[in-house]
């Protein structure tokens, strides 16, 4: 089943939950929390993502799925690429490319949208 159809709407009446970590799922621990914008039945997911100031992420990542992440505040370092990347950059990450781990040492949100494509 595909994406609901949402009209504009504030996502401020949505609330944070955490995030686990996990090496195909993505980041997550402690002081790392979602909001999720949309969702489909068969795992597309649409949200923001926030790390605390102080974050720093234990393990490398590479996941099954699309992934597309929009910095729109802070900065995360990428650890493994030795690489600051900071509000306004894009990533487009196909399944299985490596990234990670991170440290966040001022805060950081993001927009993700993750989707399986054949």
């Amino acid at each position: 089943m595909p994406k609901p159809e949402l009209e504009f709407f504030k996502p401020d009446r949505l609330t944070w939950e955490p995030v686990a970590a996990s090496p195909t799922g993505g980041a997550g621990g402690a002081g790392v929390r979602q909001k999720i914008l949309s969702k489909s039945e068969d795992g597309d997911v649409t949200r923001l993502l926030q790390f605390e100031a102080g974050v720093e992420t234990m393990e490398t990542i590479t996941h099954d799925f699309w992934e597309e992440v929009w910095i729109l505040e802070g900065e995360l370092i990428d650890l493994g690429k030795k690489q600051t990347f900071t509000a306004g950059m894009y990533a487009c990450r196909p399944p299985g490319m490596i990234h990670g781990p991170y440290r966040v040492p001022k805060g950081c949100v993001t927009l993700e949208m993750r989707y399986y494509k054949n």
